[in-house]
C-alpha cells in the first residue's frame, strides 16, 4: 500500500508542492493470503473438483450453478477458480493459467466480467432487473460474462421470479454462479434450473493438515495439539480455522502452543476429562466431586467440559470398536486404549447419552456446578462394574401395596436381588467354560499351557495387559512361548507393550524367556474372549436367579410387574 502526502517546504525557491511517496506494511489475513487459486489447492472437496473438472475438460458447460454448505467450506472459492476456468486466456480447462491478464484480475478481485453481488444487501427486484438487464450486453473482456450471487437464498420473491426467465434462457455468454448457506429457502422453480455441488463440512484432520501447511509455509513454529483444538473450535469451517490460527499466532506471540491456544479458546485441559473417566471407573464418587470443585475453582466452562467429554467418549467408543480409526499421531491416543478396556461398550454408550443430556439440561439446573456433578453423579449411579466399596446405597423398597387399578411402575431386579432371599437349589448349573489347549511338545517346562491361568498371575498393567489377554497361546517349549494376535488387535503389537509382556514372564519365571508374537488366526479362546465368556455365564446365572425367585415370581404374576434385565448385576 502506498501512502502519498503533498507537501510544501519553505526553503524551497517557490514553496513547491511535491509527492512524498512511503511505503507502508500491510498485513494480509490468511484466509484470504493463502486462499486456493486452483482446484488442486482445494482442500476436502473432492467430490466437487472431479464434477467440475470432468465437466469443463469435456466442455459439458452448465448455464447455473449452484453451491451449497454452511460457511467457510469455499463456495465463493470454488465460484471464483470456475471463473477464471471459463476466462483464462489459455481457453477453457479445468487447470487455469493463473498467470494470464484473466487469472490474475480475478485473483485481485477486479475482473470486469465477473460481477459478485451480496444478495444479503440487494434483496430487491430492482436490484435483480438491474442485473438481469445488463446480463444482455456481451463480455467486456472475456469468454463469458459471470454473475456470482452469494446467499442467493436471501433474494425476495419477486427477485427470484424475476430471474426465472434469464435462468430458463440464458444467453449463450452469461454463466450464473449462486452460492448459499440454505438451499431449503430457495424455491424449487430456481433450483430445477440449477447444476446444484453440496460442499461438504471439512473433516478435523483436513484443517489440521492445512493449518500445518500454511505455518511451514510463513515459517512459524506449532504443536501438533494446538492445530487439534482449532480444527475442533472450527467446526468443520476452513475460514473459521484461519481466522483462528491468525487469532491464536498473535495471542501466542507468533507461535501457536497448545497451552496458549487452550487459554486463548477457553478449551478445557484434556488432563481433567481423563481423570474424570478415571475416576468414575474407579467408581470414586468423592474424587469426582472434588475435580468438578477444582474446575470451578478455575473457573473452567461446564458447558465445553461436557461438550469436550462427549467428544472423548466418542473416541473411547471407537478404540473399542475400531481402533484402526484413532489417528496414530494423536496425542492422548494411549490414554484412549487404556480406558477403552476400563469401561463396558455399554457403558460408553450410557455415559455419552448422559453427557448430552446433562449439557442440555445444564441451564435449566439451579447451577452450573450442580447441572455438572448431577451428570457426573448420574454416571457414577449407572456404573454397571462398580466395585461394592465405591457404590452408592440402594435405598429398599417398600413392600407393594394392593393393586388400585393404576400401572405398577416397573421394579428394579437388582434392588429385588437384594432384597429377596436367593434359593440355590433352583439356580441352573453355570455354563461350562472351555478353552483349546495347544499340544505340549516338552514334558520338563514349568509352564503347564494355561495361557489364561498365567496371564492372571502376571504383574501387568496398561496396553501391556491388553496384548496379552488378547493372544492365544500356539505352543510352548521350555522357555519358549509363541503366541498370536488377531487382525482385529493389531494394534498392541507395538514393541513397548511386547518389552513390557516378555519382563513380566521373565519376572514371573525367574530366568528370561524367548518370546515370539505373531498376527494370525486366533481360533481357541484367548484371556479376553474367556473372561467374556465366564461374564456371560455369570450374567445369564444371575437372570435366572431373579426369574425364578418366588419373591420375583409372585410380583410379577400377581402385580403385573416387570423385570428389568438390563439392572441384573451378578454378585461376584
Amino acid at each position: 500500500m502506498l501512502l502519498h502526502i503533498v507537501a510544501g517546504i519553505p526553503r524551497f525557491k517557490h514553496g513547491e508542492a511535491f509527492l512524498i511517496q512511503f511505503r507502508a506494511m500491510s498485513y494480509q489475513v490468511l484466509a484470504r493470503k493463502w486462499r486456493p487459486k486452483s482446484f488442486a489447492e482445494l482442500v476436502g472437496q473432492e467430490h466437487v473438483v472431479k464434477a467440475l473438472s470432468n465437466a469443463l475438460d469435456q466442455q459439458r458447460l452448465h448455464h447455473a450453478y449452484l453451491l451449497t454448505g454452511t460457511r467457510g467450506v469455499g463456495k465463493t472459492t470454488v465460484a471464483r477458480i470456475l471463473a477464471k476456468s471459463l476466462n483464462c486466456e489459455t481457453g477453457i480447462t479445468s487447470t487455469p493459467c493463473g498467470t494470464c491478464a484473466t487469472c490474475r484480475e480475478i485473483d485481485a478481485g477486479r475482473y470486469i466480467d465477473l460481477l459478485e453481488l451480496d444478495a444479503a444487501s440487494n434483496t430487491g427486484i430492482d436490484n435483480m432487473r438491474e442485473v438481469l438487464d445488463n446480463a444482455q450486453y456481451a463480455p467486456t473482456a472475456g469468454r463469458f460474462k459471470v454473475y456470482l450471487i452469494d446467499e442467493v437464498h436471501m433474494l425476495s420473491k419477486a427477485a427470484f421470479n424475476s430471474m426465472l426467465k434469464t435462468l430458463e434462457e440464458p444467453p449463450e455468454h452469461v454463466k450464473f454462479i449462486l452460492a448459499t448457506t440454505d438451499p431449503q429457502k430457495i424455491p424449487v422453480t430456481v433450483l430445477s434450473r440449477c447444476l446444484q455441488f453440496n460442499l461438504k463440512q471439512m473433516p478435523p484432520a483436513a484443517i489440521v493438515g492445512h493449518l500445518k501447511d500454511v505455518l511451514e509455509r510463513e515459517s512459524l513454529s506449532f504443536e501438533l495439539p494446538a492445530l487439534q483444538l482449532l480444527a475442533r473450535s472450527a467446526q468443520g469451517s476452513m475460514r473459521d480455522a484461519l481466522s483462528l490460527l491468525d487469532q491464536s499466532i498473535a495471542y501466542g506471540g507468533g507461535k501457536v502452543e497448545e497451552a496458549q491456544v487452550r487459554a486463548m479458546l477457553g478449551a478445557i485441559d484434556q488432563g481433567y476429562l481423563f481423570t474424570l473417566l478415571e475416576r468414575l471407573a474407579d467408581a470414586d464418587g468423592a474424587g469426582l466431586i472434588a475435580l468438578a470443585e477444582q474446575m470451578e475453582e478455575r473457573s473452567l466452562s461446564y458447558d465445553a467440559a461436557l461438550q469436550d467429554l462427549g467428544a472423548l467418549l466418542h473416541q473411547i467408543a471407537l478404540a473399542q470398536t475400531i481402533p484402526q480409526a484413532l489417528s496414530e499421531d494423536l496425542p492422548e491416543r494411549q490414554r484412549i486404549l487404556e480406558l477403552a478396556q476400563r469401561f463396558s461398550p455399554e457403558e460408553v454408550q450410557l455415559h455419552y447419552q448422559i453427557t448430552l443430556h446433562g449439557r442440555k439440561d445444564l441451564s435449566l439446573a439451579p447451577d452450573e456446578f450442580a447441572g455438572f456433578s448431577m451428570a457426573l453423579l448420574r454416571m457414577l449411579a449407572f456404573t454397571l462394574d462398580a466395585p461394592a466399596a465405591g457404590a452408592l446405597p440402594v435405598r429398599q423398597a417398600a413392600t407393594p401395596a394392593a393393586p388400585t387399578g393404576k400401572p405398577i411402575r416397573p421394579v428394579a431386579a437388582e434392588v429385588l436381588h437384594q432384597e429377596a432371599p436367593v434359593h440355590k437349589a433352583e439356580e441352573p448349573a453355570p455354563a461350562p467354560v472351555t478353552h483349546s489347549q495347544p499340544v505340549r511338545t516338552a514334558t520338563s517346562a514349568p509352564f503347564d499351557g494355561d495361557w489364561p491361568g498365567l496371564v492372571a498371575k502376571l504383574r501387568l498393567g496398561g496396553m501391556a495387559k491388553m496384548l496379552a489377554n488378547h493372544c492365544e497361546l500356539k505352543s510352548y517349549e521350555g522357555q519358549r512361548i509363541e503366541l498370536c494376535v488377531p487382525e482385529e488387535h493389531k494394534h498392541l503389537m507395538e514393541k513397548t507393550y511386547q518389552d513390557k509382556l516378555k519382563a513380566a514372564l521373565d519376572d514371573f519365571a525367574g530366568s528370561p524367556v524367548f518370546l515370539n508374537i505373531s498376527l494370525g488366526s486366533v481360533t481357541g479362546l484367548t484371556p479376553a474372549k474367556l473372561d467374556h465368556q465366564e461374564k456371560q455365564a455369570r450374567q445369564a446365572e444371575a437372570i435366572a436367579a431373579i426369574e425364578q425367585d418366588p419373591f420375583v415370581r409372585d410380583l410379577v404374576e400377581n402385580l403385573d410387574a416387570q423385570v428389568i434385565e438390563s439392572t441384573i448385576k451378578p454378585i461376584d
